[in-house]
């Protein structure tokens, strides 16, 4: 849990290195609370209420008057504000955490411009986060693994 909350207690800096493991428990992190979210949105949807209506007009609900839709219970509500506040919330962390794995492999931060490529992008992004990092210190801090120079050649 200590590896998921560091991004958040480093909440916007942008300097140093992260490691790894940091940057993908904060993944599963936000996996986790964006399927709990998810979850709660489809839970406070009336299925039973649409299944009705799409086939008692022989189509789909979206297809009949306004007035005659199923509406998203509170439920929905509530699930789609904590979502929306969740991604509001990390949206800085996020972003930190991943300059600060670019500087683990002795990389600009800017390198992050590189998953705004359509397709591709979000691909090139993930490969880099997999990269091991930098041996030793570099030029962004200590490695965060605690690696000094005699290790490097170890």
């Amino acid at each position: 849990m200590n590896w998921m909350l560091m991004p958040l207690r480093r909440y916007a800096d942008f300097s140093g290195r992260s490691q790894r493991m940091e940057y993908w428990m904060f993944q599963l992190l936000n996996i986790i609370v964006l399927a709990f979210g998810i979850i709660l949105v489809f839970a406070g949807l009336d299925w039973a209420e649409m299944a009705a209506q799409s086939n008692q007009y022989g189509k789909f609900a979206s297809d009949t008057a306004p007035s005659a839709r199923a509406l998203p219970g509170p439920l929905t509500w509530i699930g789609g504000a904590l979502l929306l506040l969740w991604l509001l919330g990390t949206f800085i962390p996020h972003l930190a955490v991943t300059v600060r794995r670019f500087h683990d492999q002795d990389k600009s931060g800017w390198f992050y411009l590189l998953s705004f490529i359509p397709y591709a992008g979000s691909i090139i992004l993930i490969v880099f986060m997999c990269i091991e990092g930098t041996k030793g210190p570099n030029q962004y801090g200590p490695d965060p693994l605690g690696r000094g120079p005699a290790d490097v050649f170890a």
